[in-house]
Formats: C-alpha cells, structure tokens, sequence
C-alpha cells in the first residue's frame, strides 16, 4: 500500500512539473506567433513608401523655401509702402512673424519625413534592426507633429471665431 502511494505521489509531482512544462512551452509557442518577419513583400511596400515619404518630405522643403522667399518679399513690401496709419491692417513685423512661425512649425514634420525615409532606405538595403527602429520612431514623431499641429490649427480657428463673434456683438 505504501509503495502504491509513493508511485501515486511521485505521479501526482511528474504530472504537475510536465504540466507546468507544458504551461512554459505553450507561453513561448504564443510568444513566437506574435512574432512577425519581413518578407519581400513587405519590404516592397516599405521602398514604395521610402520613395514617396522622400518625395512629399523634398517638396514640404522646398514650399518652405518659397513660403519664406515670400514672407521675405512681404516683410519688404509691406515696410516700403507702409502708409503709416497705425490703425490700418496688420502691422508689418506681425506679418514677417507669422511667415517665421509657419515655416519653423512645419519644418520639423518635414524634417521626421525626411528621416523616417532615409533611415527606410538605409533599413530594407542593409536588413538592421536599429535603422528599422530609427525610421519607425522617425514616423512616430512626423504624425505626432502633425497631429499636435492640426489641433494647434483648430484651436486658433475657434478661438479667433470666438474673439471676432464677441467683438461683433459689442459693436452693435
């Protein structure tokens, strides 16, 4: 009798510790399903999507080097022929403020687009992890930057709705 409760016992501890083993192999199994590889196609879509980030990130540069070529021109212009009634339009440094405020607020998400394709390119050539996590971040950080810039943009809408309506009102 013993000795059948010694096998049970020992039974009882082979089949807890296989169950156990059995819990750990079925954890790493699910682990290794969520990994994922890069195949080529993925690597396609990847180049596709370098190619077109570099493109759209050269021309933000360069409507940037033209929006400051005009507030530049605007800046000049508006001093020159200033007429010199102070309670006419916007004055001339707001203007060339406004200009420079544009253009370094929407560099830095030209700036993300320009990495994130550059570190692509640099990640489907050579197949490193860290250029992959570069370019990723990079893109992070471009739709973070034109997300805070879209509710920026929004929220001075409305609030110049909200002065105008009110000033409107105190006039009547």
């Amino acid at each position: 009798m013993s000795d059948l409760r010694g096998a049970l016992q020992i039974d009882q501890k082979d089949l807890f510790s296989a169950n156990n083993k059995h819990k750990e192999l079925s954890m790493e199994t699910s682990r290794e399903n969520t990994k994922f590889e890069i195949g080529p196609e993925i690597v396609k879509h990847l180049n596709a999507t370098r190619k077109w980030s570099r493109f759209l990130a050269i021309l933000g540069f360069i409507v940037l080097g033209l929006l400051t070529i005009l507030g530049i021109i605007t800046g000049t212009f508006l001093s020159v022929f200033s007429i010199g009634q102070s309670g006419m339009g916007i004055p001339e440094s707001i203007m060339i403020m406004l200009f420079a405020v544009a253009v370094i607020l929407f560099f830095f998400p030209g700036l993300f687009l320009y990495k994130f394709s550059k570190y692509t390119d640099q990640a489907v050539k050579t197949s490193e992890k860290r250029f992959f996590l570069k370019a990723f971040i990079n893109m992070r950080l471009y739709f973070m930057s034109i997300g805070i810039l879209i509710i920026t943009i929004i929220a001075a809408y409305l609030a110049i709705l909200i002065i105008s309506g009110s000033s409107v009102t105190f006039l009547k």
